[in-house]
């Protein structure tokens, strides 16, 4: 597997957004930073200054950069701009999960949720304001696309986030399973993973960071060429009639072409791909379902997460009982196939799997939130 090069490989993101005057830092690859101080004629070696400061020491303003030459942070504070997504709503639920409704420059809002467990502290961050993909047992796509994110309001979400946590606590693991489809935004989830996974930048082991897809084949094949982070597939059908159905993205890339391409993937020794399967009663929780799935996977290094469906208003599934989800993973077990039932966080404050729908209402408004994808 060929390591990203962060420095090179992305297309410039230091634009403005329609709503901004001027670019946004957090935007920026380490190459553009190091352009840009060399336009201020300051040798490169400050732009990982700077990412340090930001990444590392969570700065928001070029002020905090105080080893920074005055004039440097004063040409830099003119032609940029360091923003942190605004925490709109923040809720606790009852098992110490957090959900954050943050609020962009443009008015558009997104959810993250922080979810503790043990020692373990794992952040779902969006990718994009809303989804494409269409997926029947998922709130947010209800809300259809509204825009990408920009590889700094993805990055953002952990910055604002850090400030939610409790005492003693550190974000440990990172979960690309909020809002929107990632791999549709590749030109921005790019630099965002390259900025959390390099030295210079957060330096997250890619181990401790998955991506999950619905199943957008060419982008997985890259994303895996790229970074050597976890991915996660959404299956949650073993028939194209059931899964054109509930994930419109498989009349695009229907089952045996998704299987092929994940069967091909290049998977380092001891890593594989996870898929999830959301049980729907009497949708996809058959016997015959489970019994499938496992012919379906036997080629393929392979997990299953079996997620009880978290229903929301206007849902039109009811989840598996509880027994039956239980019997559908023992088949997958009999075939030899590691299968665990995730089990729901956060459901009290709508942040479990599946419920994710940010409000862009106005201010104050209460949130109906949850996760975008199961």
């Amino acid at each position: 597997m060929t390591a990203v090069n962060p420095e090179t490989e992305f297309a410039p993101m230091a634009r403005p957004s329609p709503h901004q005057a001027r670019p946004e830092l957090r935007d920026l690859t380490l190459a553009e930073l190091e352009a840009a101080v060399n336009q201020c004629g300051e040798r490169s070696f400050r732009a990982r200054q700077i990412m340090a400061w930001l990444w590392k020491r969570g700065a928001d303003s070029f002020a905090a950069m105080h080893d920074l030459p005055a004039a440097l942070r004063a040409t830099l504070a003119a032609r940029f701009t360091i923003g942190t997504p605004e925490v709109a709503y923040a809720a606790r639920a009852t098992d110490g999960t957090r959900k954050l409704l943050l609020a962009l420059a443009d008015g558009e809002r997104i959810e993250s949720v922080i979810i503790p467990a043990g020692d373990r502290v794992t952040l779902c961050v969006s990718s994009q304001a809303g989804c494409a993909m269409g997926c029947e047992f998922c709130a947010t796509a209800r809300m259809g696309l509204r825009r990408n994110l920009g590889a700094g309001e993805i990055l953002g979400q952990i910055v604002a986030a850090r400030r939610y946590l409790d005492p003693g606590e550190t974000l440990t693991n990172y979960v690309f399973m909020g809002m929107g489809e990632p791999l549709a935004n590749y030109s921005r989830l790019g630099p965002a993973l390259a900025a959390m996974t390099a030295a210079w930048g957060m330096g997250v082991s890619p181990r401790r960071i998955t991506v999950s897809t619905v199943g957008l084949v060419p982008a997985m094949e890259r994303l895996l060429a790229d970074f050597e982070v976890n991915l996660a597939v959404s299956l949650h059908a073993t028939t194209d009639a059931v899964r054109d159905r509930i994930a419109p993205i498989n009349r695009r890339f229907p089952l045996a072409e998704l299987i092929g391409a994940c069967a091909r993937l290049p998977l380092k020794r001891r890593r594989r791909i996870t898929f999830e399967y959301v049980m729907l009663a009497g949708v996809n929780d058959g016997d015959d379902d489970a019994r499938r799935l496992v012919r379906m996977l036997a080629p393929i290094r392979a997990k299953v997460n079996l997620i009880m469906f978290n229903p929301f208003a206007g849902a039109s599934f009811a989840p598996s009982s509880r027994a039956r989800v239980e019997g559908f993973q023992a088949i997958l077990h009999q075939g030899n196939l590691t299968a665990t039932i995730r089990e729901s966080r956060g459901r009290d404050i709508a942040a479990a799997c599946g419920q994710l729908y940010a409000e862009r209402a106005e201010a104050g408004a209460a949130t109906n939130s949850g996760s975008a994808r199961a």
